[in-house]
């Protein structure tokens, strides 16, 4: 298991793990601005922080497999 995570990690760094790394770049930090914009909205309300993360966190989980549906490795 550690050598397919260490092959992969190799593969990435030299550039040849993704098709089209700006795709995955942006849909990446597609999810990461909602979910930053989850936790900043609900962080601010008189709750305990550890709802807003939980929140955000599952809200970002939950869109990752929808905006990389379309996503190819090599």
């Amino acid at each position: 298991m550690l050598e397919i995570g260490w092959f992969s990690a190799k593969l990435f760094l030299k550039g040849k793990l993704l098709r089209n790394p700006i795709y995955f770049i942006q849909r990446t930090a597609i999810a990461t601005a909602v979910g930053s914009l989850i936790l900043v909205l609900f962080a601010q309300a008189k709750i305990p922080f550890y709802f807003p993360v939980i929140l955000s966190s599952l809200v970002t989980g939950m869109m990752m497999p929808f905006l990389l549906k379309d996503f190819k490795m090599k």
